[in-house]
């Protein structure tokens, strides 16, 4: 029983090797760690600060705080993969471009709307930084967006559609307009010709009528 626990714990290891843990920032001092990363490793970060509240309430999450991350190659003359700012929680990702040892750092600042919010005081830091790291190309990595992926793939498979019978619709249209046309100009012909007709049949009546008048009228001056 226990070597078949020991095996289930180090397969689990082996599936997604991450790591949760919290330190304290104090002022603007930078806190690295240092990570050997083989190449083409896939690293996702999630972080959250707190602010010490001076009222007894101890660290509590704030807005106040910008988090700046750096990645940088210790192996290539510190040569820099990641250069972020964001708020007081979020996420990092990187790839290792090259197998060595990688410097991860983080440093807190005060955003504009909050320019004092450092209480360092008698404790570590200022800020408590929880930090949640997974290193691996693991597909529980990348199931975390999988639903945001469906979602999207979902929604471009519901525009394709939408797409296509916009298509048939506008055939449809184009050829009830091509047959509007040909029933158009098929009435056109048939009444010129009708009206050529009449006009016709109207000159031969005159005709016929002013040479009956002209027969007429001859007839009763020679009565």
């Amino acid at each position: 029983m226990r070597s078949s626990a020991f095996i289930s714990a180090l397969l689990a290891s082996w599936v997604v090797p991450s790591s949760a843990l919290y330190f304290y920032l104090d002022g603007s001092n930078p806190k690295c760690f240092f990570e050997e990363l083989p190449k083409d490793t896939l690293v996702v970060g999630h972080y959250r600060a707190e602010e010490y509240k001076g009222d007894g309430s101890g660290y509590q999450p704030s807005h106040g705080v910008n988090i700046h991350i750096s990645v940088e190659e210790t192996f290539d003359h510190d040569h820099r993969v990641i250069n972020q700012k964001g708020a007081g929680s979020g996420r990092f990702t990187f790839t290792a471009a090259d197998a060595g040892e990688h410097r991860i750092c983080f440093t807190a600042s005060a955003n504009g709307a909050n320019p004092g919010w450092f209480s360092t005081g008698d404790h570590l830091g200022g800020t408590k930084l929880h930090l949640d790291l997974a290193i691996g190309e693991t597909s529980e990595i990348e199931s975390r967006d999988k639903d945001k992926i469906n979602d999207i793939v979902q929604r471009v498979k519901d525009l394709n559609s939408r797409l296509g019978d916009i298509r048939r619709e506008q055939v449809f249209q184009r050829e009830r307009e091509a047959e509007f046309r040909d029933q158009s100009e098929l009435v056109n012909s048939n009444i010129t010709k009708y009206c050529i007709l009449q006009l016709v049949v109207l000159g031969a009546t005159c005709a016929w009528q002013l040479s009956h008048l002209r027969a007429f009228f001859i007839k009763q001056k020679l009565t």
